[in-house]
């Protein structure tokens, strides 16, 4: 069961309460958990980005727009996707809404099939992206375990390389490969070179 903060949590952003209700209502059948902000300044005030989920954004609103909010959330390192929903934007604005990180832009009022999916793939998302960096962090931890000689081995294991090439890179034996190798994956708690070069990959390649 997921705990309090993983559980997603959907933020309606909309100077309209009525539209605000009405979402949360919508949402709340599809057993989604809302939190509703007239504006911008009250999101920014009160809001959690703990929680996994997405951000549900009106474009017009007074003292920040939507849009401007966009921007102060990416500068502050938000991961929350968001969904624009506006009955004043247009085909240039939703094109560079989506081109500054935006997961989409729909039209107000939206269709309630389209706005669920929208949700429940934006949410998808985010989650699977937290899972990732979860992942690597927990990756990075382990790689400060490993000695200077297992980082060099398991960056060239990770890149293709056999023990044979990897042994007469260094100049040492098959078998002692075979030693530091078995050792970074223990320490390392992976099995195959393939899953080493997947997080190495996430991560960066920190060896």
């Amino acid at each position: 069961m997921d705990s309090k903060f993983n559980k997603p949590l959907i933020r309606i952003i909309d100077d309209d309460s009525a539209v605000r209700s009405s979402w949360s209502f919508l949402l709340s059948g599809e057993n989604y958990e809302c939190a509703e902000y007239s504006d911008a300044g009250t999101f920014l005030a009160s809001a959690d980005f703990r929680r996994p989920g997405c951000i549900l954004l009106d474009v017009r609103m007074p003292s920040m727009s939507g849009l401007e909010l966009q921007n102060k959330l990416k500068d502050i390192g938000c991961d929350l996707p968001i969904v624009f929903v506006s009955g004043h934007g247009d085909i240039d604005m939703a094109v560079n809404a989506v081109k500054n990180g935006a997961f989409d832009f729909i039209e107000k009022p939206p269709k309630e099939s389209r706005l669920i999916d929208t949700i429940e793939a934006a949410v998808a998302r985010n989650k699977a992206m937290r899972r990732d960096q979860a992942e690597v962090a927990d990756f990075k931890s382990r790689l400060e375990q490993l000695t200077q000689r297992e980082r060099e081995v398991i960056r060239m294991v990770a890149q293709g390389y056999s023990n044979k090439e990897v042994a007469a890179e260094f100049g040492i034996s098959e078998k002692t490969v075979q030693v530091h190798r078995g050792s970074a994956y223990r320490k390392l708690d992976l099995h195959n070179a393939a899953e080493i070069a997947r997080l190495l990959l996430l991560s960066g390649d920190p060896l």
